[in-house]
């Protein structure tokens, strides 16, 4: 079940007459509709909700919170939750970054901007690593490339696969050095998975930018890309900018990765858990016939 969906400033309007004249609903009542950012389409929200926060009318892909996206990905109840005591500090002294963390906390909910566990899907074992972009905007900072290193120690011990859904704005600027170091430390990580034979699955959703594209995401045995989502380094916008020329239709895009060789896979957010089942499977059938 999907839990704290729709958080504040996402709702459009909803008004109704009565004989008085027109008049505005209470605030829960205007939870009930959000409007699709790609085709304007109004989507009762329960309706959004049970198609997995994809548009019915242009299958628009919103984003989602990282306990949502282990809710919909993983068997129930199956997750349990590691490393949650790890927590950012603030080694420059940045202004206002200890501010800004509180805040996200608070409208998060979470520690940092990354869940990291266990659980099952379809019934194999793995080992999860889940970004969640309302964190900050999902930059990687020091605890981020630290929990991520773990997951990846833990895949190695358990011999489970490693999945890790990734949405970030890049490299956590308040954290300057010790930020981009996160880079190399979780690339090497990967490398040690790589040698110890174990699968690693990297799931880009939408979007995917700057250190993380750089690093452990783009790493994996196999990258999967969710539909539309936007997968980069330096933004198009950016790109655009500098050097002055038209970008060709759909750049930077997960199905224009796919068709350029940037990605393995893009998948529907309703076929990414069996997707995802499928690949382990196949995986572990091709061990299992090897040894």
């Amino acid at each position: 079940m999907l839990n704290n969906i729709f958080g504040k400033n996402k709702y459009i309007t909803v008004k109704t007459r009565d004989k008085k004249g027109e008049k505005e609903k209470s605030p829960e009542d205007d939870r009930l509709w959000t409007r699709c950012k790609s085709c304007n389409e109004i989507i009762f929200n329960k309706k959004l909700v049970e198609n997995l926060m994809v548009c019915p009318r242009c299958e628009y892909h919103f984003r989602l919170s990282a306990r949502d996206r282990i809710a919909i990905t993983l068997d129930d109840d199956s997750f349990k939750e590691d490393f949650n005591n790890l927590k950012s500090q603030d080694p420059l002294d940045f202004p206002k970054y200890t501010d800004k963390m509180s805040r996200a906390k608070e409208t998060t909910g979470l520690n940092e901007a990354i869940i990291v566990g266990e659980g099952n899907i379809n019934k194999h074992p793995v080992v999860i690593g889940v970004m969640d972009f309302g964190f900050m905007g999902g930059s990687m900072g020091s605890v981020v490339g630290e929990k991520i290193t773990r997951a990846v120690e833990k895949a190695i011990k358990t011999r489970k696969p490693l999945l890790i859904f990734s949405t970030a704005g890049g490299a956590r600027m308040q954290e300057g050095l010790f930020s981009l170091m996160q880079m190399a430390k979780t690339s090497a990580a990967v490398r040690k998975l790589h040698e110890a034979g174990v699968l690693f699955i990297s799931i880009m959703t939408d979007p995917t930018s700057g250190g993380v594209t750089a690093s452990f995401a783009s790493l994996a045995d196999i990258i999967v890309a969710e539909k539309g989502a936007l997968i980069a380094f330096a933004g198009p916008r950016v790109i655009k900018q500098t050097i002055s020329a038209r970008l060709p239709e759909g750049f930077q895009r997960a199905e224009f990765l796919l068709e350029h060789g940037m990605v393995d896979l893009v998948v529907d957010r309703h076929q990414l858990r069996d997707s995802l089942a499928k690949i382990i499977r196949f995986h572990q059938s091709g061990v299992k016939n090897y040894g």
